[in-house]
């Protein structure tokens, strides 16, 4: 994949026909805790009242239609030294490094935008290694499993926790 073709920005509500691509399907959404789309209404929703007034949310793009997002969650507080990495994509994009670059591009802007975050960790099913592939590739370090530490559509999964420090250095 191009690289200089990928790029984040911030949600637009003109985005929500490529979100329901994404969005709307079950294999995208199956590790996230947000239910599969099923209108058009529901992305807009998403867009209106989560993407846009999130902190750092942004859209993954391809030649700038949205296929994805990478999100940056700040804790508050005293607990502001650290934030949790999210992300999504599209299926017909899977396994060509896509969510990698849009890790590396959120790691990279995460020093300017958050100068608090020290600590950015990241939660991935046990079962989803494709994500925990991305995680390492963008250098995050794996930290150790935590059993049965979340209820996803009705099960109680186990997740495997990554960190990057703000200090370490993103790899090419």
């Amino acid at each position: 994949m191009d690289s200089s073709r990928i790029s984040l920005r911030p949600f637009k509500l003109s985005d929500v026909d490529d979100i329901m691509e994404w969005a709307g399907d079950d294999r995208v959404t199956q590790f996230l805790r947000r239910e599969t789309f099923k209108s058009r209404d529901e992305a807009f929703s998403f867009i209106k009242d989560v993407c846009i007034p999130h902190p750092w949310r942004r859209s993954i793009c391809l030649d700038d239609r949205s296929i994805g997002y990478v999100s940056i969650s700040p804790a508050s507080g005293k607990d502001r030294c650290r934030a949790d990495l999210g992300y999504a994509l599209a299926a017909q994009y899977w396994g060509q490094g896509i969510v990698t670059i849009a890790v590396k591009m959120a790691l990279a802007s995460l020093l300017k935008d958050l100068p608090d975050v020290m600590r950015l960790q990241a939660l991935a099913d046990l079962e989803n290694k494709a994500s925990q592939r991305v995680l390492e590739k963008a250098g995050f370090l794996k930290e150790g499993i935590l059993r049965k530490y979340f209820s996803l559509k009705g099960q109680i999964r186990d997740l495997v926790m990554y960190s990057f420090l703000a200090i370490e250095t993103v790899p090419n």
